[in-house]
């Protein structure tokens, strides 16, 4: 069947569902604590699980008690679980450990963000839950959606032609729109939408010389680009399906790759490092590069989020 048909009937039940919670023919779930959706439009590669981090560092740093709801994408296990920071990723997801272990808060995974959130509410009280990927998950109610678009974003097509899993006219839900990755905001209607920019980069530490660089993630060239940028060369490179988990072959390939290449070491990212597990000290020297996100005039986006939920929780 033509992909451009399959996009437009992908469309037509998107936007049927959405009408069905718009017009509260399908209800959400609300929780006692407030809830802040970080989402986004595309299938992967905007920036979420960063951005989630980046929110969470904030609210810390403002001693403000928080958990993170995940659905726990690529685990094994079933059911809501409280993730352990020294787990694995078949039992939690990579990007939930990724985010237990960089903010040393609760995380709760669950297909049901809103059992999720019962459970967190039950161990932890009704603190403020930071609902990861949560855009399209709309049986869980939020106080505040924010959506993170890239340059991509505004010149791609629905699923499967494209990666966009809702049109750019989704955006009206979303309370501040994040212009990231280069993102132009005359690509998108944001007209009346609160406007938030970061900046995305890397930080690579004792990197090796000459390395290969390895990576499962939905963007790989994006952080071969970031390499280069900073300076790095790669002389070989090797790209796995986004959350691969990774094997004893794998182990085995890369280190064949790297004495064929005659490279000096290995480089990736802080999300395969988490599911490279016990693999990781088999391909020393190995860079473990984390990403770092910026938002602009921070300390404003925040008060303005706090406020807004504040108004609507009155309300």
């Amino acid at each position: 069947m033509n992909l451009n048909l399959l996009s437009g009937i992908y469309g037509g039940v998107v936007g049927a569902r959405n009408a069905l919670y718009d017009r509260g023919w399908l209800r959400s779930h609300s929780l006692r604590g407030s809830v802040i959706s970080v989402g986004n439009l595309s299938a992967g590669g905007s920036g979420k699980t960063p951005f989630v981090i980046l929110l969470g560092e904030l609210l810390k740093a403002r001693g403000i008690g928080f958990d993170v709801l995940s659905r726990g994408y690529g685990r094994r296990s079933r059911g809501v679980l409280l993730v352990d920071p020294g787990g694995l990723p078949r039992d939690f997801g990579d990007e939930p450990l990724l985010i237990a272990r960089r903010l040393q808060a609760p995380v709760v995974v669950g297909e049901n963000r809103y059992a999720a959130g019962r459970l967190a509410e039950s161990r932890f009280g009704p603190q403020i839950h930071l609902l990861d990927d949560g855009f399209q998950h709309r049986g869980l109610g939020r106080d505040f959606d924010i959506v993170l678009v890239t340059s991509e974003d505004g010149r791609d097509r629905l699923l499967p032609s494209g990666r966009l899993r809702e049109p750019l006219r989704s955006l009206r839900r979303a309370d501040a729109v994040v212009l990231s990755s280069g993102a132009a905001p005359e690509s998108f209607p944001l007209a009346g939408k609160t406007v938030w920019r970061v900046r995305r980069g890397i930080v690579p530490r004792d990197v090796p010389p000459r390395p290969v660089v390895f990576c499962g993630i939905a963007r790989p060239q994006n952080f071969l680009l970031q390499l280069r940028a900073a300076g790095i060369d790669p002389v070989a490179e090797a790209f796995f399906r986004d959350h691969h988990a990774y094997t004893e072959k794998d182990v085995r390939d890369l280190l064949q790759l790297q004495r064929r290449s005659e490279a000096g070491g290995f480089v990736t990212t802080e999300k395969d490092a988490v599911n490279l597990g016990g693999y990781l000290a088999g391909l020393a020297p190995l860079a473990v590069v984390p990403v770092k996100m910026e938002l602009a005039n921070a300390g404003n986006a925040v008060d303005s989020m706090l406020r807004v939920i504040e108004e609507r929780r009155r309300s």
